[in-house]
């Protein structure tokens, strides 16, 4: 059984049209985001064995605000596949992994993110969870998810059971879709 988690980055600012996609920096509300979510994510109480994200700005800035209200200092391994990755390509960086770790937390984008979710916990009607997230798997969301695999290259479609999922929305309502940037 193997543990994987989900970390959306939080809500990045548009303001500058001239800036690359890849630089765009977190707005006032995805700065309360990464901390809010920083803080249930250790509050949560699962440990990472591992932590891969993308180098995009907006993920670092999750992760660098996200630490620093969860008090950690987190070992990152930036990987530049996962900006903007689709699901086939997050399963295939997944697979590759190293080392043999029991639980890995990867933070990266939609619908890359969204998509894995639905490629590894079937649609069978048995989670809640997954239907919140084909409504939407929004900014900052964090979901977890339990493997039938005992090896990360064994990973396949419908393997996955979604056992956790928070939005910045269900801690702090102001978070919501209906908040201001």
């Amino acid at each position: 059984m193997k543990t994987l988690g989900l970390f959306r980055h939080a809500k990045s600012d548009w303001n500058d049209q001239r800036a690359r996609d890849f630089d765009r920096p977190l707005n006032k509300r995805g700065r309360k985001g990464a901390e809010v979510m920083g803080r249930h994510l250790v509050e949560h109480g699962c440990f990472w064995d591992r932590i891969i994200a993308s180098p995009a700005v907006r993920v670092a800035e999750t992760i660098e605000i996200g630490s620093a209200a969860g008090q950690i200092n987190p070992q990152v391994r930036w990987d530049r596949r996962i900006y903007l990755a689709s699901s086939a390509t997050l399963l295939d960086l997944l697979r590759e992994q190293e080392g043999d770790p029991r639980s890995i937390l990867m933070i990266g984008h939609n619908p890359g993110l969204e998509d894995l979710i639905f490629d590894l916990v079937p649609d069978d009607g048995t989670c809640p969870l997954r239907d919140i997230v084909e409504q939407k798997f929004p900014t900052a969301a964090y979901a977890v998810l339990k493997l039938d695999i005992d090896d990360w290259g064994d990973l396949a479609e419908g393997c996955g059971r979604l056992i956790h999922l928070k939005r910045p929305r269900d801690l702090d309502p102001a978070l919501g879709p209906e908040a201001a940037d």
